[in-house]
């Protein structure tokens, strides 16, 4: 899997990248499933956008945003968020496997 992380307007610190990098582990699942992670962060005046797009071998791409005042906190947020829709798309897949099997 990919890691691609960007800012606009702010700064990706080693202390940002060091607590991705402490995240990463609960994605570990999606190692097989994920080819890109892209994270793009951008501020304005105090709030925080975070966004990631997360391109699944199978094709499909799912895009998910968090707004946070504190960028850690919105990090957490956005990693919560990024694990139900992997979870959900995994579902999926297996589904219409099980289906074609039926058939």
């Amino acid at each position: 899997m990919n890691l691609e992380i960007k800012g606009a307007h702010v700064e990706v610190t080693d202390q940002i990248r060091d607590y991705i990098d402490k995240k990463m582990p609960r994605l570990d699942f999606a190692k097989d499933f994920l080819i890109d992670l892209l994270l793009h962060f951008s501020q304005e005046k105090s709030l925080y956008r975070l966004e990631a797009n997360l391109n699944f071998r199978w094709g499909h791409s799912a895009h998910v945003g968090e707004d946070s005042f504190d960028i850690f906190e919105g990090l957490d947020k956005l990693f919560d968020k990024m694990e139900q829709v992997i979870l959900k798309e995994k579902k999926k897949i297996q589904n219409h496997k099980v289906h074609e099997r039926e058939l």
